[in-house]
């Protein structure tokens, strides 16, 4: 069977994510470009800031650590993650 991919490569050459479909479900390029820029956010952050699910440019980000682990759900809100 055949299959497609798509990979998120960082400049350093590190896969940073990575989508792999057979021919019969299509790849959305929204998503992509989405999870680019959340990669490039993060990144240009040096780790300070994290992407919730949904998160597009101009939402809010999350800041890791060990007060954040099991309380995500108190700050990010499911439907803040659909436009």
């Amino acid at each position: 069977m055949e299959t497609r991919g798509r990979f998120i490569i960082d400049p350093d050459g590190i896969v940073q994510g990575f989508e792999v479909l057979t021919p019969p479900v299509g790849r959305n390029i929204s998503e992509s470009l989405r999870q680019i820029q959340a990669f490039q956010l993060v990144r240009n952050s040096k780790g300070t800031e994290a992407t919730p699910s949904g998160w597009r440019p101009g939402k809010m980000t999350l800041s890791p650590g060990i007060d954040l682990v099991g309380k995500v759900w108190e700050v990010w809100k499911t439907e803040m993650a659909f436009d």
